[in-house]
């Protein structure tokens, strides 16, 4: 409980300095709610839903197009479980023990910050068409025989579309993420994802 406390502080803070001076119009907040399994492979399962805060910035607002930058602080509950045993060689001391382990259901939280840049196409004059890129570090509790426990990466990559309804937006999202540790760490093969995304967010 205290590791998520300590993040919800250091997410407040990071907000608070970010943002505490832009123009309030040019500030989108909210929240959004995801969910997603691992790209099929024989190798591993890996299921996950997750929830974000959402701060985004207009730092552009043209007639064809709106760029943002985004701050995301992201919790993402995950389950993860081996699937082929081969994928642990016999060169580790103690590869029977962790195909035993591996093998069963595995809980993994995992803390995040994304930064991002997002560009919106308006179609009309209430939905628009966007692109999503974003990177960010990541805290996981748990090692698995693909990422090892603490610091690595996530990146992501969004398409979607939005609906805006005076100042409010509500958006829907498909996404990829791969996540590793840049190989400051071993294991390093990481996890490839998709995701299915939905927010609300309100212009101040």
């Amino acid at each position: 409980m205290s590791k998520k406390i300590h993040f919800s502080l250091l997410v407040f803070f990071l907000i608070h300095a970010s943002f505490a001076q832009k123009n309030k119009n040019d500030l989108l907040v909210g929240f959004s709610y995801g969910f997603g399994h691992e790209l099929k492979n024989k190798n591993y399962t890996f299921e996950n839903k997750f929830y974000k805060a959402h701060v985004g910035y207009i730092v552009k607002q043209l007639k064809q197009f709106r760029c943002e930058l985004i701050l995301e602080p992201e919790i993402n509950l995950a389950s993860h479980r081996l699937i082929n045993p081969f994928f642990i060689t016999t060169d580790d001391p103690d590869y029977l023990m962790k195909i035993e382990y591996y093998s069963k259901t595995n809980r993994i939280n995992q803390y995040i910050l994304n930064f991002g840049v997002n560009l919106r196409k308006p179609i009309s004059n209430a939905f628009s068409f966007f692109v999503l890129g974003s990177v960010g570090p990541l805290i996981s509790d748990v090692e698995t025989e693909r990422l090892a426990k603490g610091f690595a990466l996530s990146n992501t990559l969004a398409i979607g579309f939005d609906l805006e309804i005076n100042s409010f937006t509500i958006e829907i999202k498909p996404s990829f993420r791969h996540v590793s540790n840049a190989g400051l760490s071993s294991p390093n093969f990481g996890f490839n994802t998709q995701n299915f995304e939905f927010g609300i967010f309100y212009k101040l």
